[in-house]
């Protein structure tokens, strides 16, 4: 009887080629062929533009090019329909494969309801950021008498007072009541012709006045160098002014 002979190391170093070559083409073959056929490599889709249409149009529109979406967010635009696709990601013309979801954002049917800040004690200009901030509207700015020159008085809502913290929707118009740096005091118009600039200047400021400009002119015969010669507005048994406005005056040089 014939002994098998056992292997030589030539055999096993040929059988083990053959087995890492096996390996390889199994690898090659999965990487090469089998994926590229199972996920339809190569393949992409142009993504669409899709913001503008409606919520109701765009399931239909993305489903005829093998695309989904996802509403990733919300927010709410008066000048916008609701359910409006507001924005989109990934954008318009990138390169995708079939099934990709697009994330959006639409439009809010209905305004989310916040919190009124607080306008009052500070300038206009102030309260236009802040409602700004808040997606709320400046409606109407009321001017009333007032020292506070360009302060806001009070905010309102529909000709109501909104207090802060008391809820509004955004969108909303706030009116604002404004200060207009003169008061509701009115009295005769002060004479100060003949008067030194500098107690003229203290009696408007005693008298809640504000100086305005003041202006040099040539002296004329009988009168005093450094006095008030004409002031604007002028004196007068029917003249009268207002706390916080101005008075002009010349002055003799």
């Amino acid at each position: 009887m014939n002994l098998l002979k056992s292997d030589t190391p030539f055999d096993v170093i040929k059988h083990f080629a053959l087995i890492v070559m096996c390996i390889v083409l199994l690898l090659l073959g999965f990487f090469y062929l089998y994926l590229p056929i199972s996920t339809h490599h190569g393949e992409t889709i142009t993504v669409p533009k899709v913001t503008g249409m409606s919520l109701a149009q765009l399931e239909d529109y993305l489903d005829e090019r093998n695309l989904a979406y996802f509403v990733d967010d919300s927010s709410y635009n008066p000048a916008t329909r609701p359910f409006t696709v507001l924005t989109q990601d990934p954008a318009p013309g990138e390169k995708v494969k079939e099934g990709r979801k697009i994330y959006i954002q639409v439009a809010m049917k209905n305004p989310p309801i916040i919190k009124m800040p607080k306008l009052t004690d500070g300038s206009v200009k102030n309260a236009q950021l802040i409602l700004a901030s808040y997606d709320l509207v400046v409606g109407q700015l009321q001017l009333v008498p007032d020292l506070a020159s360009g302060a806001v008085l009070k905010q309102l809502v529909n000709g109501k007072e909104i207090r802060p913290g008391d809820p509004i929707a955004k969108g909303t118009k706030v009116d604002l009541v404004v200060g207009d740096g003169q008061g509701n005091q009115e009295f005769a118009v002060p004479n100060l012709v003949n008067m030194p600039l500098d107690e003229a200047k203290t009696l408007l400021v005693g008298q809640g006045l504000q100086v305005g400009e003041v202006f040099e002119q040539a002296a004329a015969e009988g009168e005093t160098p450094g006095a008030v010669v004409r002031q604007r507005p002028v004196p007068g048994p029917d003249a009268t002014i207002r706390t916080g406005q101005l008075v002009d005056m010349w002055v003799a040089k």
